[in-house]
């Protein structure tokens, strides 16, 4: 029952008008996002590869040119001290914006905001990630 009211309030805090249909492809998309946190920290640049969309794959045509971009840009992304998701809204057919809260390696909280889109093989694929240092108080 308690997790029905969380799912019931999440969804209302999101404005989302399908809860239960939504939370399982929401629940798909973290979990691209989740593994490819995973495989940065653990420095596998070809599996952190592989959970970015075709488009993104096109501007970065290799793990190793894909790496470099993070490695120069995305430090907290990289390797975070710890996350956690947050807001998650559907953006349309096939398309979710997902928050992630993080501790960046330099002890600071950062927000990435991550957008996905469900490929045509039924996967979830990262097709972008914007990082800013966080307005969240620490205590």
């Amino acid at each position: 029952m308690r997790a029905i009211r969380a799912s019931l309030l999440v969804a209302a805090l999101l404005g989302a008008t399908a809860a239960f249909a939504g939370d399982a492809e929401i629940k798909a998309a973290q979990g691209t996002v989740d593994a490819q946190l995973k495989a940065l920290k653990s420095g596998d640049g070809a599996l952190a590869y592989s959970f970015a969309a075709p488009t993104i794959q096109r501007i970065f045509p290799t793990a190793d040119i894909f790496m470099n971009m993070v490695e120069s840009g995305y430090q907290p992304v990289r390797n975070p001290r710890n996350y956690a998701f947050g807001k998650a809204e559907e953006m349309g057919a096939g398309k979710i914006a997902q928050q992630v809260l993080l501790t960046g390696p330099d002890g600071k909280e950062y927000e990435a905001l991550y957008t996905l889109e469900l490929q045509p093989d039924g996967v979830w694929r990262v097709t972008g990630v914007s990082l800013k240092a966080s307005n969240a108080l620490s205590t």
